[in-house]
């Protein structure tokens, strides 16, 4: 039997992270629980699909910038996913850089307590 448990403790946090940036950011709202659910997994899936093969085709910029490129890779996933998801709005890219730098730091926060 394939164990769910650390898929969905990872989703609980990707939207705890969610839900608390959107508080903090005014340019980023969730129209509802369903939105924000539905955007943390999707989130989920395109950091584990989408975002290597956004390193991967930026890595000599990422190089050349000594890592720092990767803040813009992760704002980009994270607007992606708001153009996909309905009741989901990112209002600028600055948005959705900030936010994004908040989610990594609180959802890496937030596992270390728990795990």
């Amino acid at each position: 039997m394939i164990n769910l448990t650390p898929f969905l403790l990872q989703w609980g946090l990707t939207s705890l992270s969610l839900w608390v940036a959107s508080y903090i950011f005014s340019g980023l709202r969730f129209a509802d629980g369903g939105s924000l659910l539905i955007a943390a997994l999707l989130l989920g899936f395109a950091n584990a699909v989408v975002k290597p093969l956004l390193i991967l085709l930026t890595l000599p910029l990422t190089v050349l910038t000594m890592g720092l490129f990767l803040l813009v890779v992760n704002a980009l996933v994270l607007m992606l996913v708001s153009a996909v998801v309905s009741g989901f709005t990112v209002s600028s890219f600055w948005t959705a850089l900030f936010a994004s730098i908040f989610i990594s730091l609180f959802s890496l926060f937030i596992s270390g307590l728990v795990t």
